[in-house]
């Protein structure tokens, strides 16, 4: 089993022991809650690889970018720039199903595949295009940023097949993206298969749970484009 297939599962585990290890009590109710740094902790675990390298190579999609004519985010300015675009986003998706994550100066929409497509589809069904329209928008409005789409299976069926769906919906995602004016310059996409579990397959529910595709929306910096050059 790869390894971030079991990083999937062992965050599985983490989450169950945050009811004990990651807990904080309010003094007025006396009422226990998950605290904030704890969540934070796991997420960061079980994302890790979100933050890795772009895909296609950070230097060759910057090169690329500056191409199309597409310039970069002064450094003072990034974070008030993804900040802007966090809260059109969450907007935008709010009451879909869609999650916003934010990790640093890098944005990651999940979208769970039962919202996205059909089962056992590469389609994007037609009910959540209008969402996917809105969120292009966003990504037009907002050009200085890396697109990375991620698509995931859970671990039914074979990993060989599991590997093309995944790639087939992460290709659908980049194209429509790209049919509502996103620039295909800043657009990569991959397929993880079943290798990168965010949940244990103890329920139905973690099943759902791993049939996503994710959208890592990351700032093209002035840094960036002095490398590349």
């Amino acid at each position: 089993m790869h390894r971030l297939k079991l990083a999937g599962i062992a965050l599985g585990t983490a989450v169950i022991a945050l009811s004990s290890t990651g807990c904080v009590t309010d003094p007025e109710t006396g009422n226990r809650t998950i605290s904030r740094a704890a969540i934070g902790g796991v997420l960061g675990a079980g994302a890790g690889y979100l933050l890795g390298d772009l895909v296609g190579g950070k230097r060759d999609r910057t090169e690329r970018i500056v191409g199309a004519g597409i310039g970069a985010v002064a450094g003072a300015g990034v974070g008030a720039y993804m900040d802007r675009q966090e809260r059109r986003l969450r907007e935008q998706t709010a009451g879909t199903g869609i999650t916003v994550d934010r990790q640093g100066d890098q944005l990651v929409l999940n979208m769970p595949g039962d919202v996205t497509f059909d089962y056992d589809s590469a389609t994007v069904q037609p009910q959540f295009q209008s969402t996917l329209d809105q969120v292009a928008t966003t990504l037009r409005d907002y050009p200085s940023t890396y697109i990375d789409i991620y698509g995931h299976t859970d671990s039914r069926g074979s990993e060989v097949y599991n590997q093309g769906l995944s790639e087939r919906r992460a290709n659908a995602v980049s194209s429509y993206l790209s049919s509502r004016g996103v620039q295909t310059a800043r657009i990569a996409a991959r397929g993880y298969g079943e290798t990168a579990l965010k949940c244990p397959e103890t329920s139905e529910e973690g099943y759902r749970c791993n049939r996503r595709v994710e959208i890592r929306i990351a700032p093209v910096t002035q840094n960036d484009v002095n490398a590349a050059g």
